[in-house]
């Protein structure tokens, strides 16, 4: 059956702000404290969802998460009304409410891993929630995740959604952004690539400055959630060097569409051994590998992260070429842009277009264009199943254009997050994003 890949972005929320909550992100880290604009971040997400569904592509749109985050304060007992929440948590620890305040829910490629039928035993799409439980800002997302997944993939005869895995390090899971599938056409079966940053329960190398968040048991376990063969799988361990380098997440040094796999030298370990194996299960279905492998002595690690080249997206064309969706850092570091101008020149490449977008505001706190969406593949009637509220039109962009310019402030520090009408506003913004995407009551507040 012949299938698609459609994109599911995050649409960033109202308390975007810079906090530099994420240890090992060097980007998050770097503009702590600085001046944030959620209404510009919002834009500028939307701007690239309407740009790829006018490129043909199918776009969808997720919800960002409630924020600040009460239930939890309240959980950690802080009572009193709402401002009276907010003020005990500030005074208690400014750290915590800006933890529980993150929009960092906006990176979906972090929401969950997805396999599509194709490769599934029961043949129906399976989504696994990521627990994210190696940040605490990112480790609370995954309720409000999955109520929003069900409701925009609500159909159970095509859709199978898993909850998270146990809330343990050994189990920590990061989502799509550790995860690659490669395929022929999309709708069929493919071999999926889990990558990880060490292993919990064996003895094995591990990265020293910074923490790997993705354990070998985690990928594991939800590459026997979604039944997958292992004929079909493959387990490899991100490089600790590049992970201490500042690269969190496989997908900001590889990037994978069909049977093209973009990378850096130094994304894996043993890394012959890895595209050996890939190639291999890849023939098996009939299939070829392509590999790009970027070398170091043209891009640096350093340049890599600074300019996100690997978290872009690699996309399929009508004619079936591939292109890449780029941020414009990558355009302004002059290693990164003479090797992408190169890449284009030399005409044999499977990528033969380049698509620059400003996303600075969520650059600035550490996530590129692939950070920002979930890959779902869907064959026909599993589209026809999605939630057609959620599927990016010219209609439904200029209503969440409206929506972002109505609600969203231009300019926010962790320091205005105690303000209770900034809660009010948030609460007024996403019931009414409720009922534009049609999600039901997915959040603490409307129950």
């Amino acid at each position: 059956m012949s299938g698609i890949e459609a994109n599911f972005d995050g649409l960033v929320g109202m308390t975007h702000h810079y906090a530099g909550l994420s240890m090992g992100n060097e980007a998050s880290m770097n503009h702590r404290g600085q001046e944030s604009n959620p209404r510009k971040a919002a834009l500028q997400g939307l701007m690239k969802m309407k740009a790829l569904s006018d490129m043909g592509l199918v776009q969808g749109v997720l919800p960002p998460q409630q924020r600040p985050n009460l239930p939890v304060l309240r959980q950690l007992g802080f009572t009193g009304s709402d401002e009276q929440v907010l003020n005990k948590a500030a005074q208690y620890s400014p750290l915590l409410l800006s933890n529980l305040s993150s929009a960092s829910s906006m990176w979906t490629a972090n929401a969950a891993t997805v396999s599509p039928s194709a490769d599934s035993a029961d043949q129906r799409v399976h989504f696994t929630v990521a627990n994210l439980n190696n940040k605490l800002h990112r480790s609370l997302e995954s309720i409000t995740t999955s109520r929003a997944l069900k409701a925009t993939f609500p159909d159970q005869n095509y859709f199978t959604h898993h909850d998270p895995l146990p809330q343990h390090a050994d189990w920590g899971d990061e989502g799509a952004a550790n995860h690659n599938r490669f395929c022929g056409e999309y709708g069929e079966a493919g071999v999926q690539l889990f990558v990880y940053g060490r292993k919990a329960l064996q003895e094995g190398i591990a990265p020293e400055r910074y923490p790997a968040r993705q354990t070998l048991e985690a990928s594991q376990a939800v590459a026997r959630l979604h039944q997958l063969e292992s004929s079909r799988t493959v387990f490899a361990q991100q490089n600790p060097v590049a992970i201490d380098s500042g690269v969190f997440h496989n997908d900001v040094i590889a990037v994978s569409n069909r049977n093209v796999l973009f990378y850096h030298q130094q994304a894996f370990l043993n890394q012959r051994s890895v595209l050996s194996e890939l190639g291999e299960k890849m023939a098996q279905l009939g299939h070829t590998l392509t590999a790009i492998e970027v070398p170091t002595e043209q891009i640096k690690i350093q340049d890599v992260v600074e300019s996100y080249l690997f978290n872009s997206q690699l996309l399929s064309q009508p004619d079936g070429s591939m292109m890449l969706i780029l941020p414009e850092e990558c355009r302004q570091n002059h290693n990164v842009s003479a090797y992408l101008q190169e890449l284009i020149a030399r005409g044999n490449s499977p990528i033969s277009k380049l698509h620059f977008f400003d996303l600075r505001e969520s650059m600035r706190n550490g996530g590129g264009p692939a950070c920002l969406r979930l890959r779902v593949v869907l064959n026909e009637q599993e589209l026809a199943a999605v939630n057609p509220a959620t599927l990016m039109t010219p209609e439904l962009y200029q209503r969440l254009t409206v929506w972002v310019e109505r609600h969203y402030r231009d300019s926010l520090y962790a320091a205005d997050l105690v303000d209770p009408q900034l809660l009010s506003e948030v609460y007024s913004a996403l019931d009414e994003l409720t009922q534009i995407l049609k999600l039901g009551s997915i959040y603490e507040f409307q129950r």
